[in-house]
């Protein structure tokens, strides 16, 4: 009977990972992202990267690269344990705060892209502007880009108070957790 329990523990943690990696990947992140995040988030206790390679059956060099893609999208960080020399890695056990690293990271990035982008478009548009004998259609069309460009930068600015908005946690006072805490 004991064997049949762990079995079934086992399992059932398993399907855990499982639907974490299948809600991660929904999400936007990768099933194997996904995947070593529910395993070290089951395993309620940072993992080396043998550990989550044993855990997982793929190359060290593999799991390396997972992690460092986990640390970048913020869902996860090296940790230091005495006595442990190799490196740990946890995750956050909030799944809130989980949510929130996942999307203001992917938010931060696509904002930063989109911002060069624009700078480069506009520097472009104001050389054209400056340096082109320009028919009054051109010129009407180069101003109509600019002003693209200017909403552009306000929905960077929106999206960038967006962030700020759900690291802050004050997205909890109006999104309660836990419904029955609503106002």
């Amino acid at each position: 009977m004991k064997e049949k329990a762990f079995n079934d523990i086992q399992q059932t943690q398993t399907q855990f990972v499982e639907k974490i990696a299948d809600n991660m990947h929904s999400f936007g992140v990768s099933t194997t992202v996904g995947r070593v995040l529910g395993i070290i988030y089951m395993n309620r206790e940072p993992m080396t990267l043998d550990e989550l390679s044993k855990e997982t059956g793929m190359s060290k060099t593999r799991m390396s690269q997972v992690v460092r893609e986990m640390i970048d999208l913020n869902i996860a960080e090296r940790v230091f344990q005495a006595g442990v020399r190799k490196d740990l890695y946890q995750v956050e056990q909030d799944y809130y705060q989980t949510f929130i690293s996942l999307f203001t990271s992917n938010w931060r990035k696509a904002i930063n892209k989109s911002k060069y982008f624009e700078q480069r478009l506009r520097a472009r548009l104001e050389t054209i502007q400056k340096e082109e004998e320009l028919t009054e259609e051109a010129e009407e069309q180069v101003n109509e880009l600019l002003h693209e460009i200017h909403q552009w930068i306000e929905y960077y600015d929106w999206i960038q108070r967006l962030i700020e908005f759900f690291e802050s946690g004050e997205i909890f006072n109006h999104v309660p957790k836990n419904p029955k805490e609503e106002k």
